[in-house]
């Protein structure tokens, strides 16, 4: 690795680390519905960038590619992208506290590396290794970091103040980039891009329903990310601040 690369890796963890102490220190609060979004109209103009680029390239691609490949090849791309993660989400177990989770993590990834053909398979499910799965967004939670406001990401889409910090982070959390030279250290990378469309193509019409057929896809699809997110984190007490029927209706 070089020096340069070193250097753009430090000055990210400390964008990441500033964006945490923005969101930690935070003064605002939720409204009644549990929505704390203070940078809606620019979210909006994110969002509408999103839609556009889902419209025009990202669900075209995401339905060709679902039709094209079968779904074995779907999910074994897939199974290869979640394994290639594993090792980040050993060390955020262990960032965690959850050695049981580190464990389980670590079975997993070895498991399917060698028997399931490099992760090509998903052979630790078929021992009842159950699934684990974590990030640095949700070891920022555990650290008693708060949400923060809500943000729409270009390309990305919904999250947090904590989860945009958690998503810095976590691109230096795999033990893989450091230990894989160019070109595999990217495998993973573009085993998640196409994992992710596959899962865009599944789900196209759900997708679609949010974004092209409510009455303000922004107002839904944050309602349904903070739901999901909450629900990840066990997080019953925020959880339950958000009311599924107080959508803001407002135009784009």
């Amino acid at each position: 690795m070089t020096l340069i690369v070193r250097l753009q890796r430090a000055a990210l963890m400390l964008l990441a680390v500033a964006s945490v102490a923005a969101c930690a220190s935070s003064g605002g609060q939720p409204t009644a519905d549990g929505v704390y979004d203070p940078y809606e109209t620019q979210n909006r103009k994110v969002h509408a960038f999103n839609r556009g680029l889902d419209r025009a390239i990202v669900r075209p691609a995401a339905i060709g590619y679902s039709t094209v490949l079968p779904d074995e090849i779907e999910d074994s791309v897939g199974h290869f992208a979640k394994n290639l993660g594993q090792p980040s989400v050993v060390v955020n177990s262990v960032l965690q506290g959850d050695l049981r989770g580190a464990g389980i993590s670590t079975v997993r990834f070895l498991t399917n590396s060698v028997l399931g053909i490099g992760g090509l398979f998903d052979v630790a499910t078929d021992f009842d290794v159950p699934q684990h799965d974590t990030d640095f967004g949700e070891t920022l939670y555990v650290w008693g970091v708060g949400e923060g406001a809500y943000l729409e990401l270009p390309v990305l889409g919904p999250s947090t103040q904590r989860n945009t910090a958690g998503k810095v982070v976590d691109l230096f959390t795999n033990p893989l980039s450091y230990a894989l030279d160019s070109p595999e250290s990217y495998y993973g990378t573009v085993a998640g891009v196409a994992s992710g469309l596959g899962t865009r193509g599944r789900f196209s019409d759900t997708v679609d329903s949010i974004l092209y057929e409510s009455a303000d896809s922004y107002a839904q699809a944050r309602l349904i990310y903070l739901q999901n997110r909450r629900f990840e984190l066990d997080d019953g007490e925020a959880a339950t601040e958000i009311d599924p029927f107080a959508l803001d209706t407002e135009g784009f």
